[in-house]
């Protein structure tokens, strides 16, 4: 696919698209807003016109949607990407990438990922050929398991207590060692970190969250300079691909990312300093934070002094059986999972995203029964601080 850096839509070699059954127009419109392409199928166009980025025209939406290609060409500009595959979840995206990329490969991924993501490479070592080693998400320990050959799937910011590994010291490993490298962007978003400008294989996003950030809309997106046809053919068997609705509401959601991002992240950072300081909170993890032992990686990772939306922290006397009792205090942060929309959401990572990790591994990682999360939409700053503030009462 051929991206105009300075007007970032697909390129195409043929005037308008000819819809099955439709009246060729004698003009095609220019639309300020991208439209919703719903055709099913399309006019074989004529020859020599290429309107897909995948090695043919565009005939059938399971393969490739004009709606879509547009979305994933203003994604790629944001990813600094030669490629991008749109899909209609994170997890889509995910599986699609580890069927093109990871069988008959060692696959080494950090204990403390995504719930699905996790559940999903357990599934694949064991009935696939795909050998999995789970690791401690620290730099040194992912660094040590590198082989030749292998591929790495970590996060830029690891779900549920935001640790933070040296990415760009395991791309670097990797590099010499001839490893793959998959980060998972989603917590970080483009625009704290571009993994391909730092030497990455491949850059995964949920666009569910930050990207699209309205809590109505799934997808999931695959950025990278290598071609990315082995990935397109899998998300066309598996029917991964995002609908066009669904590719106009993330659009229509990037063109705020960085105000909302900015506003979450701003927010975050005054309530993570209210909790560290409340005497009914034991433990904040929120790498904004000066007391944070990730602070330091995430200044030099990040491209500004921002850190995410997302506070996780440990409340004394929490448990599993009096969790529902401290959540229905709540009136503003709705308790429910996900991140990074415009709601404020909380969630219990021990009965949510955390549940499939075995429990002796989830308390050396920290992911105890007094661990909340927290994600911070686009509230009043002091209206979050006064809902915590009923939450821990005593």
């Amino acid at each position: 696919m051929v991206f105009n850096k300075t007007y970032p839509l697909y390129t195409v070699d043929c005037k308008g698209w000819e819809i099955v059954g439709s009246i060729k127009p004698k003009c095609t419109p220019d639309p300020v807003v991208e439209p919703i392409h719903v055709s099913v199928a399309y006019r074989h166009p004529r020859s020599g016109c290429i309107v897909s980025g995948h090695g043919g025209p565009v005939k059938y939406s399971r393969e490739d949607n004009p709606t879509v290609l547009g979305l994933e060409a203003r994604l790629a500009v944001l990813e600094n990407a030669g490629n991008l595959l749109a899909f209609n979840s994170g997890m889509a995206a995910i599986s699609s990438l580890l069927l093109a990329e990871a069988l008959e490969e060692q696959l080494i991924v950090p204990w403390e990922v995504y719930g699905g993501t996790s559940l999903l490479v357990k599934e694949l070592s064991e009935h696939m050929k795909i050998r999995a080693i789970r690791v401690y998400p620290d730099t040194q320990s992912i660094i040590d398991t590198l082989k030749p050959g292998s591929v790495v799937l970590l996060e830029t910011m690891t779900n549920p207590t935001l640790k933070i590994v040296d990415v760009d010291e395991v791309i670097r490993a990797s590099r010499e060692m001839g490893s793959t490298v998959i980060v998972d962007n989603t917590f970080a978003t483009p625009i704290l970190y571009k993994p391909l400008d730092r030497g990455a294989d491949y850059s995964v996003e949920s666009l569910t969250k930050y990207i699209s950030g309205h809590n109505d809309v799934l997808g999931g997106s695959v950025a990278s300079n290598k071609d990315l046809s082995h990935v397109w053919k899998w998300r066309t068997l598996l029917g991964g691909i995002i609908q066009p609705a669904e590719a106009y509401l993330v659009e229509r959601g990037l063109k705020t990312l960085y105000l909302r991002f900015r506003k979450s992240s701003e927010t975050a950072v005054a309530v993570a300093e209210y909790l560290e300081d409340h005497p009914m909170v034991e433990e904040v993890f929120y790498p904004g934070l000066s007391s944070s032992p990730y602070k330091k990686v995430a200044d030099r990772l990040f491209t500004e002094k921002l850190y995410g939306g997302v506070v996780s922290f440990k409340v004394k006397g929490l448990t599993m059986s009096n969790v529902a009792s401290y959540l229905s205090r709540l009136t503003l942060i709705t308790p429910s999972p996900s991140l990074g929309g415009t709601e404020s959401l909380m969630t219990y990572p021990v009965l949510s995203s955390s549940k499939y990790i075995p429990s002796d591994i989830r308390s050396k990682l920290g992911i105890t029964e007094n661990l909340l999360r927290l994600s911070i939409g686009l509230e009043d700053e002091q209206a979050v601080i006064e809902d915590l503030s009923r939450m821990l009462q005593q």
